[in-house]
């Protein structure tokens, strides 16, 4: 059997060169520097990797990198995939130090996720310093704006259509083959203004928005009582935020509560605005002067892909060589660009490196555990692509 042999020395330069890099998402905090500089830094890399490289720009300024390691047959193509935005740096002393302490690497986006991206990066050299050549190609796409809107990947999955995908997020070295998705809602509930000392002739908004709260706190627990998914629970729900009213002596008109929907496989989003939709039907049923509607904004799928995919049998043998013992599927909290290569058609499973601090004041991602996901990395592709 082949030896791969991870160049740490590489990894741990070229991991600290993308923590140096600002590539803060301007859709979170507007003005910011965007994926530009780190784009044409990993462009650079991936060329003297030996790549063939393309950038990609779904958006202005807005920039995804895609590199191919080409296959010597016909053998199945394989794509890991990692975005390289970050969130904003409030609170943050130093943040983007790549600052090296007990093993650890510290600053904004070194869990989260560039230590996945670095990863992928050091697997493609793996391979070409053991002088292997795939059947299929070996894809490594760093990807735009996923902390907002996905669109680099979502650019990238009409782009490519490779045979199978690892999205590099940190799972802190389990394999997920199953995360919620989520839908935005707004409810709003209209009522009538009037002047404080004269309530007959209002009608208060937010006193008719507590009825409807009280309905959602029911339907929240009714949702934890349902059967769950065997890898990632039962859907969920949140209140994330109320406003209502004008002015202290003014009865509200109107009230805006936003709500997250978190969905599990087999839920739609038209599921879940219609099960709103019949709590505001039963109150307004029974008071007409309740009146209010409900839309969704915004929404993303769930993710999951099969037990006896392809791609997680590849994985499972990896992470089998590479650390010495099985791992069970399982699956995450949070949302990645999984689901979208999914609902393109590419069975596609989420395995990183171990951390802690995403979106935190203090971002740190463990060194050993990035070599460790490189190195499986490589060898899913040893195992995947013929």
């Amino acid at each position: 059997m082949t030896t791969l042999t991870i160049d740490r020395n590489h990894l741990q330069q070229l991991l600290a060169d993308l923590v140096h890099i600002n590539s803060i998402n301007p859709s979170l905090v507007p003005g910011s520097a965007g994926e530009r500089e780190i784009a044409a830094y990993l462009t650079s890399a991936m060329q003297r990797l030996g790549l063939t490289v393309a950038q990609h720009e779904p958006a202005p300024n807005r920039v995804s990198v895609v590199g191919t390691l080409p296959g010597s047959g016909k053998g199945k193509s394989l794509m890991l995939n990692g975005h390289i935005d970050t969130v904003g740096v409030e609170h943050m002393p130093n943040p983007f130090s790549g600052e090296i302490r007990e093993g650890k690497l510290y600053g904004r986006g070194a869990y989260d996720m560039k230590g996945g991206v670095a990863a992928m990066l050091t697997a493609a050299k793996a391979l070409r310093d053991a002088g292997l050549a795939l059947k299929g190609d070996l894809l490594l796409a760093a990807v735009a704006d996923e902390e907002y809107a996905s669109i680099g990947t979502a650019d990238i999955a009409k782009r490519y259509q490779p045979n199978a995908a690892i999205v590099a997020e940190p799972t802190e070295l389990q394999l997920a083959l199953a995360h919620k998705g989520f839908v935005w809602l707004e409810v709003t509930v209209s009522g009538k203004a009037a002047h404080g000392s004269r309530p007959q002739l209002g009608i208060d908004a937010n006193l008719k928005m507590g009825r409807f709260l009280h309905e959602l706190d029911r339907l929240e627990q009714e949702l934890r009582a349902r059967q769950p998914h065997s890898l990632i629970g039962p859907p969920t729900l949140h209140a994330a935020m109320l406003n209502g009213g004008r002015e202290m002596s003014v009865i509200a008109d109107r009230c805006e509560l936003r709500i997250e929907r978190r969905t599990i496989p087999g839920e739609t989003e038209a599921q879940v605005v219609a099960e709103l939709q019949a709590l505001l039907d039963r109150l307004s049923a029974s008071d007409e002067a309740f009146h209010a509607t409900v839309k969704s904004f915004f929404a993303r799928e769930p993710f999951e892909v099969a037990a006896e995919a392809p791609i997680v049998k590849a994985v499972q043998a990896a992470t089998a060589t590479v650390l010495r013992h099985p791992i069970d599927p399982s699956g995450v909290s949070f949302w990645t660009d999984a689901a979208l290569l999914t609902a393109a058609g590419i069975p596609t499973v989420v395995f990183g490196p171990i951390g802690a601090g995403a979106h935190a004041a203090e971002e740190w991602i463990d060194l050993h555990s990035v070599e460790q996901a490189a190195l499986i990395y490589a060898q899913t592709a040893l195992e995947y692509c013929q």
